[in-house]
């Protein structure tokens, strides 16, 4: 599929009238309604606002790429849009914006489309090329410009581009995987060839990893560029210079990237006992910077999960609803008929791993693999409520204790993952083995002592947590005016009341 499959000419908007970043968004939402390629504005304007809270989608040079995956769009449908008067949509360089592309995937969509988006964003970077968009009158001269550019397609630049055999690698990815990775793919590979130096760019995604590095790609580069918003498979990269930054700095500052990659001032990048970890310029991230990453990398990993799960209990209800449900058994809604219950303990269990991967990811993101167990043991704490004092057991071996724990729901999971995080990173940098064991320490030592000091740690911050994720939950429920469902008994899945209990 290319980019001119998914540009639709009767939604383009040549001339668009808002001057602001919200009358532009809505203008360019009503336009899809209109033309039937979205059916709820509401829905997919929600889904759009989200991406733009993460981060702006403006991208500076005068041009913005919004985008959301979302129920709402009936099929996969790029909106170019041009405006004559310039719009403030809080783009990364701070200047006006005239050239927007609104990127509408519908859920469920195969991976054809991302495709398209990452020509779509190679096309950009070009020089010249969003100059003539701005001076395109026409839909047909818009449509007509991607085909001239598509016979022009120049391939990637990924060997050595000078006779001094300068080479690096490098990694980009942001949190969705659509836009902002293949923005900063281009931007480097241009900047590089500009330079003379060679250069293979790998893409986090969202249709996974792209232009793979190989192990001989990564012992020949001089160094490493990481331009990623979540974590990346970091464990490869041992012993090589290394910078890290936000995916932006890579379609904004390439070339401050690619300059401070052949200096030699880069960190060496060290996997084996986390004592560095190369950042841009010898700079430490900032907290807010890192509490963010770090939490996106979860909330990334975690989305499918809740996706496919909630549309499954969705379905579950659909299918009771339409096959009917007496007065009597309201509170079996969703799993009164077989197959509706079928529905139900299926997306139960993709929904009940969602706690487990949040946190297990966030742990992922701040001390890499070993971490990941350990995340992964928090979540599982959280979302079952298992605190000192509120563990089922056998007493004496004959009755088991009644005891039952209160879910800290995602408050204690996203408190878990970086209790985790942190507590692995611990034990890589103070708990030393010899070099011979040093295998060993990554794959028996580290997860091991990071699941038992994560496993008790989180039986006490438990019980904190369970009572501020009830609080919460009795607050909101309150609102409603008129249920009666104590927190404790409820479902850590469902903010109903189920199973016989009534109104008051």
């Amino acid at each position: 599929m290319k980019i001119q499959d998914l540009l639709r000419k009767d939604v383009m908007l040549l001339d668009l009238q808002a001057t602001e970043k919200p009358a532009a968004i809505e203008e360019m939402i009503h336009s899809l309604v209109n033309h039937g390629y979205v059916t709820d504005f509401e829905t997919f304007k929600e889904g759009i606002l989200a991406r733009e809270a993460l981060t702006s989608t403006g991208l500076g040079d005068g041009i913005a790429m919004p985008h959301s995956k979302n129920s709402a769009v009936k099929e996969a449908t790029v909106l170019f849009a041009k405006s004559n008067k310039g719009v403030d949509y809080e783009s990364l360089d701070g200047q006006p914006t005239d050239l927007f592309f609104m990127i509408a995937a519908p859920e469920g969509a195969n991976d054809t489309h991302l495709a398209a988006l990452a020509e779509l964003s190679q096309y950009l970077m070009r020089d010249g090329f969003a100059d003539k968009l701005r001076q395109a009158t026409s839909a047909d001269q818009v449509i007509e410009l991607f085909d001239q550019a598509s016979e022009k397609t120049e391939e990637s630049v990924q060997a050595p581009a000078n006779e001094t055999g300068d080479f690096i690698v490098a990694v980009t990815a942001c949190t969705t995987g659509i836009a902002h990775t293949y923005m900063a793919q281009e931007a480097l590979q241009k900047v590089a060839a500009e330079m003379g130096v060679g250069i293979k760019v790998e893409t986090n995604g969202a249709s996974g990893v792209g232009n793979q590095l190989t192990a001989e790609n990564i012992r020949k580069a001089k160094a490493v560029i990481i331009a990623a918003d979540k974590a990346v498979e970091m464990d490869r990269f041992d012993g090589k210079p290394l910078i890290n930054r936000p995916v932006a700095d890579g379609i904004r500052k390439t070339e401050e990237l690619i300059n401070l990659a052949l200096s030699g001032d880069a960190e060496v990048y060290r996997a084996a006992d986390g004592a560095k970890t190369a950042t841009a310029s010898n700079e430490k991230q900032s907290l807010g910077g890192a509490f963010y990453k770090h939490l996106m990398s979860g909330v990334s990993q975690m989305l499918p999960f809740v996706i496919g799960g909630g549309i499954m209990i969705a379905l579950a209800f659909l299918i009771d609803g339409a096959l009917g449900v007496p007065n009597e058994n309201l509170g079996n809604l969703g799993s009164y008929h077989e197959l509706a219950s079928m529905f139900m303990k299926i997306g139960g269990a993709a929904f009940g791993l969602m706690l487990p991967v949040f946190a297990g990811y966030v742990a992922y993101s701040i001390a890499e693999k070993p971490g990941l167990v350990a995340g992964f043991v928090a979540g599982a704490i959280a979302k079952e409520g298992f605190a000192f004092g509120k563990i089922p057991y056998a007493a004496g071996g004959e009755a088991t204790s009644t005891l039952a724990g209160v879910s800290s729901g995602f408050l204690g999971a996203l408190v878990g993952g970086f209790i985790a995080g942190a507590l692995v990173l611990a034990i890589k940098k103070y708990v030393k083995v010899p070099r011979s064991l040093e295998g060993a320490k990554s794959i028996l030592l580290l997860p091991l002592l990071g699941t038992i000091l994560t496993g008790f740690v989180m039986l006490a911050v438990n019980i904190p947590m369970a009572a501020i994720n009830t609080a919460m939950n009795d607050f909101l429920g309150g609102l409603g005016g008129g249920f009666s469902c104590p927190s404790r008994y409820r479902p850590w899945w469902n903010d109903g009341c189920r199973h016989g209990w009534t109104s008051q």
